[in-house]
């Protein structure tokens, strides 16, 4: 992002964030280990005024609710919602950007609880919103860091870097490739040449509602770090592919053995990406499904019967997407059988009584910018 004047006083700017997908590389964001998004066309608007009196006001299309508070919140100030856009103007205060305050007013089609990064859409949405307000220059990566910081310590919710560096840094028609071992993160584009070839990327938003503010999503995060002061590594996706051997207990067993196999499955990918070998791609991601179900732990019914459901009816490659425990699963298929693969998944989840799950196409986009 580069600097521009501040906007006037009284003038209202409209700024945008995308939500994510992941084709693959779950729950490595925060092991040290390659992610594989997209920056989708869904996205969370954000309609922005300065004030010059110290105080941030915050209303929600989302949910029709306002919320107003300090410019200096800190953490405890706020819950619910809007949580995460206090968290986002504390963690840009805390990087020595102070706003004199703003009237935010937020929409999104980003769905809510879908593993979609809705949280993300939101911080960075609102980041950008402000840097525009201000006249502030900040790097893309760097304010993809900041968005973090504000959803780990202000929200709660112990997520790694790559929703927000997916948001931030998208474009169109690519993937992200982006490994998380450095400081800072580096974020290469891949070229995402399926829907040339005739393919499409669908997502099932299963309705099974989830959260990362602690429990399952917590739990495994201090599973990583045991193993990692285990066998005395620096980050856990460096473990060598015979490290599994060091590990007594099967439960730690399993995730490690997730982490060594989820860091070779986004290392295929790109080279299926590449050479846009599509039924390659599909095969990765249906294991990064199987290795996600049965030795992360973090899938759900609906998930596992989305996934069964899309390859039974011509997916390529289906996988669950996000943190798990609910939210959605994507599935690479023809373009053709969209619609069959949207009536299976239907089907199969009226047959158990699930809620109707809401199936949609999504393509690469752009990352957080100014609309107008």
């Amino acid at each position: 992002m580069t600097a521009a004047e501040p906007v006037p006083d009284g003038q209202v700017g409209v700024w945008a964030a995308p939500g994510r997908v992941n084709l693959i590389g779950e729950h490595l964001d925060y092991v040290g280990g390659p992610v594989l998004p997209i920056a989708i066309d869904l996205q969370t608007t954000v309609k922005a005024r300065r004030r010059t009196d110290g105080r941030v006001r915050v209303w929600s299309g989302i949910t029709d609710r306002s919320v107003e508070f300090g410019a200096d919140t800190a953490p405890g100030d706020v819950d619910g919602w809007a949580r995460y856009a206090a968290g986002t103007v504390w963690a840009l205060a805390e990087s020595g950007r102070t706003t004199g305050g703003a009237d935010l007013v937020i929409s999104s089609d980003v769905p809510l609880g879908a593993g979609l990064s809705s949280s993300a859409a939101i911080e960075c949405g609102i980041a950008v919103a402000l840097a525009g307000l201000e006249g502030w220059e900040v790097d893309p990566v760097e304010m993809a860091l900041i968005c973090q910081r504000g959803e780990n310590d202000y929200a709660g919710a112990p997520t790694g870097s790559m929703d927000q560096l997916a948001s931030m840094c998208g474009e169109q028609g690519h993937a992200l490739l982006i490994k998380t071992a450095s400081a800072p993160p580096t974020v290469k584009p891949v070229p995402a040449h399926w829907v040339d070839d005739g393919y499409a990327l669908v997502v099932v938003d299963t309705r099974a509602k989830h959260s990362h503010a602690g429990g399952e999503y917590g739990q495994r995060r201090a599973q990583t770090v045991e193993l990692t002061e285990l066998l005395g590594l620096e980050t856990l996706a460096a473990a060598p592919p015979d490290a599994v051997l060091k590990v007594d207990d099967p439960t730690l067993k399993a995730r490690l053995r997730h982490v060594i196999t989820e860091t070779q499955r986004v290392r295929s990918a790109v080279r299926a990406l590449a050479a846009r070998d599509w039924p390659q791609l599909g095969q990765l991601m249906t294991a990064s499904h199987v290795s996600l179900r049965d030795d992360y732990d973090v899938s759900a019914p609906e998930l596992d019967l989305t996934v069964e459901a899309a390859l039974e009816h011509g997916a390529l490659g289906a996988r669950m997407t996000g943190g798990g425990f609910g939210g959605s699963a994507i599935a690479l298929v023809e373009a053709g059988g969209v619609d069959a693969l949207r009536a299976a998944v239907a089907a199969a989840f009226a047959r158990i009584d699930f809620p109707a799950p809401r199936t949609f196409v999504v393509e690469p986009a752009d990352g957080a910018r100014r609309v107008s």
